[in-house]
């Protein structure tokens, strides 16, 4: 279930609409519409004390909680990618732990979670929020300054394995495998330290390519696709 909270009403008709508000500029900002998405398991619990149950083992096991939260951000994603395409629109991006104003887990009536409420629910701390894979550290604020500075360039590369990679965490084998592709050329282009071995991923990830081209990947080239999106990035982080 996808909703707004806190957008102004929209007027369709008259004047007014057609006009911008007057600002104060010593005052705070209007406030800013948040999109709520709440994601709903298809088989329901039995009944609210096994709800309390489930929703009490989950607080006290970080691995379930996480497995619980990062399976929901995987269904979000496939949504987000299918609306990308739909109104093909480029600037639709998926979503991640840290960029969310809150993450909670929780149980109720179908009324209830179909309003994104609930009769029960655990919201994680911030900690908990960044765990895992899409809370790695940031690029190094030096960097950042360098290239906001103009001393600095972002490679073309850089920006290529970082969508092969996030095509990789979506579960999207075949978009990866192309885009991996293109990464290892544009690296091995750019002449990155350690581009050697680099090139030894170059056989695999063509076949990998090559074969998204025809249709699904089996195991052994998934495995050389993700192996070699692993090496260039740690390529780029010596760089």
């Amino acid at each position: 279930m996808l909703s707004t909270v806190g957008a102004p009403q929209r007027r369709l008709f008259g004047r007014a609409g057609r006009k911008g508000a007057t600002v104060d500029s010593a005052g705070g900002g209007a406030s800013v519409p948040v999109s709520r998405a709440t994601l709903i398991h298809a088989q329901a619990l039995p009944s609210p004390d096994e709800g309390e149950r489930w929703l009490a083992r989950l607080r006290d096991d970080a691995a379930a909680l996480d497995a619980e939260v990062d399976g929901a951000l995987f269904e979000l994603n496939a949504v987000l990618r299918a609306h990308r395409a739909a109104v093909a629109d480029p600037y639709v991006r998926e979503v991640r732990r840290p960029t969310a104003n809150a993450v909670r887990v929780g149980y109720g009536s179908g009324d209830l979670v179909a309003d994104g409420k609930f009769a029960s629910a655990y919201e994680l701390p911030e900690e908990a929020r960044r765990r895992g894979r899409a809370a790695e550290t940031m690029a190094p604020l030096e960097r950042l300054a360098a290239v906001l500075s103009g001393t600095e360039e972002i490679g073309v590369a850089e920006e290529l394995v970082l969508r092969a990679r996030l095509d990789l965490d979506a579960g999207r084998l075949r978009e990866a495998a192309l885009q991996a592709r293109v990464a290892l050329e544009a690296m091995l282009a750019s002449g990155y330290e350690a581009s050697a071995g680099l090139a030894a991923h170059r056989a695999a990830v063509g076949d990998a390519a090559n074969a998204a081209l025809r249709g699904e990947l089996d195991g052994e080239l998934s495995k050389a696709v993700e192996a070699a999106v692993e090496d260039m990035r740690k390529v780029l982080r010596r760089s």
